[in-house]
């Protein structure tokens, strides 16, 4: 069984802080890395037929930009540092849905950043991290 190690990534300054502590333990310990990014999704019950659908296309829109803009740049970065790197383009509720990365890939660590692009809003609400190191299924690695 290969050892998996998912990151959740947002290309804050902690991401790329936990990115370069990723790589580092998934090159020491001979493991695959998961690098997840997950855009904030909130469906709507009330919209129309008609909003639903534009609604769709602009998510569709979203995740063809963050994967352009973010995780495709970030996997060519690493190609030359020995580590297999899958990435995975989520939407949902972010906690929860690396949580569920972590289970599909099978991964036995999370890593994520203490901070992320959040800012005031998990200041209020609670933060990913947080929730992340009292729900993941596996140890959880915060780094500043």
């Amino acid at each position: 069984m290969s050892k998996k190690i998912v990151l959740g990534y947002d290309d804050s300054e902690a991401a790329k802080s936990a990115l370069a502590f990723a790589v580092s333990l998934a090159k020491a310990q001979g493991a695959e890395l998961v690098i997840a990014h997950v855009l904030e999704w909130s469906p709507y019950s009330f919209l129309t037929p008609e909003e639903i659908e534009q609604r769709h296309q602009r998510r569709e829109e979203e995740l063809k930009r963050a994967e352009d803009a973010l995780l495709k740049p970030v996997c060519k970065s690493l190609e030359d540092d020995g580590v297999t790197v899958v990435a995975e383009l989520k939407y949902g509720h972010i906690a929860e849905t690396l949580i569920d990365v972590i289970k599909k890939h099978g991964a036995s660590h999370l890593i994520i950043g203490r901070t992320g692009h959040s800012g005031l809003s998990s200041r209020l609400f609670g933060s990913v991290a947080g929730t992340l190191a009292q729900a993941a299924p596996v140890p959880v690695t915060i780094v500043p």
